[in-house]
């Protein structure tokens, strides 16, 4: 078994002392909040940096529209013209005042679902893209179960206390908001402060404000959703970005939920970094002959720390071995050639293919050719691993 990663301690000293001058000085004590569950994501790795009974079942009122949305505009018809029912028409609670028999685009709907949290819209958008309502709650419980919300259960598209089984997690919210939130249609449609809708045949339209009070409390505020019955209280979902770490909180019956949410930001831009971990390109380090200089990492990888984890940071790299040659022809080199772990004491935060002399054919996330190859791969690689501090 040969060691193909070695250290530098000069370098990794000096990477060191650069990333934590990067650091507050002082921590801040972790924020209190009101709220009888709320967690703090960070959107690119999905770590928790704080929460409170994240895991518990609890009724979610309108943020419930997250999933409405997204729904709708993955389902390919936003430019649809929908033509409102009476059904639609007449839900209860907050509207749009739609009217019965009215045409507007489906784009529209899901504005004013999101700004206004029109309840009349969220039927009228799950009757067009679901066909019924128990056929659109059918296709929200499944991009639930696709996307791991695992204590959640989605019974209308508005979150009305009509149903005693509608409930979901501080947690899970945030996994449906990341998982938003990587649309741009949705991180258009959720941080518009104001949208007008044309009305067919009137004079005048339609003007929708964001009830979102962050877009105007919070500077690096960039979207989110508000929620409220009397059953499930004060609910919010909000997204933030600064330094280009993007954060997102969710709070559950809250009665103090803008001051929370802001703590909450303040709280986790001040203790976390985005931290590069991996860099896109060459893997330094490496001195077998074979491979010195030819080992690529696809992507960069970076991830939130706080100050004293710095140095709990470990890595190594899985390579094949190499031929009897010492070297590969360029039909035979394997795709990817090896993997790059990190972790954080003991927990693995990150899994990279390498590839082999530029040859990085097969990026992160497109497609089961690495599943399939990864059997094999185990009983093929040697490891060359060694606990190599990175500060």
């Amino acid at each position: 078994m040969k060691r193909i990663l070695k250290r530098k301690p000069l370098l990794l000293v000096l990477i060191g002392m650069l990333i934590l001058a990067a650091f507050p000085q002082e921590a801040k004590a972790e924020p209190g909040v009101s709220a009888s569950a709320a967690v703090l994501m960070e959107q690119s790795s999905g770590r928790v940096l704080y929460g409170r009974n994240e895991h518990r079942p609890m009724r979610i009122a309108s943020i419930t529209k997250i999933m409405t949305a997204i729904l709708a505009i993955e389902s390919g018809k936003m430019n649809d013209t929908v033509t409102i029912t009476e059904s639609a028409s007449r839900t209860e609670g907050s509207s749009l005042y739609l009217k019965p028999g009215e045409k507007i685009p489906l784009k529209d709907l899901v504005y004013g679902l999101m700004l206004r949290s029109g309840n009349d819209s969220a039927v009228a958008i799950a009757e067009h893209v679901g066909g019924s309502l128990d056929g659109f709650s059918y296709l929200m419980n499944q991009k639930a179960e696709e996307i791991g919300m695992k204590h959640t259960r989605f019974r209308n598209p508005h979150g009305l206390d009509t149903h005693e089984d509608h409930y979901s997690t501080a947690y899970d919210m945030a996994v449906l908001t990341r998982y938003a939130m990587n649309n741009d249609t949705f991180k258009d449609v959720s941080s518009t402060k104001v949208y007008r809708s044309e009305q067919t045949g009137e004079k005048w339209d339609r003007v929708w404000r964001n009830k979102n009070k962050m877009l105007k409390l919070y500077e690096y505020s960039t979207g989110g959703k508000t929620g409220y019955t009397k059953r499930a209280k004060r609910t919010l979902v909000s997204t933030a970005e600064k330094d280009g770490m993007e954060l997102i909180a969710v709070t559950l019956n809250d009665p103090n939920d803008w001051d929370d949410h802001r703590n909450l930001f303040e709280w986790g831009f001040h203790s976390f970094k985005m931290t590069e971990l991996i860099k896109e390109g060459e893997i330094s380090g490496i001195k077998d002959k074979g491979y010195k200089g030819k080992v690529e990492a696809a992507r960069t990888f970076t991830y939130p720390l706080q100050k004293e984890e710095v140095g709990q940071i470990s890595s190594s790299i899985q390579l094949y071995e190499l031929p009897k040659s010492g070297k590969w022809e360029k039909e035979k080199v394997p795709k990817p050639v090896g993997r790059y772990f990190v972790d954080l004491k003991e927990t693995r935060i990150a899994d990279l293919p390498l590839y082999y002399d530029g040859k990085a054919l097969i990026k992160p996330d497109q497609g089961g050719l690495w599943s399939s190859f990864k059997s094999i791969f185990n009983r093929l690689f040697f490891v060359a691993k060694e606990d190599n501090r990175l500060w």
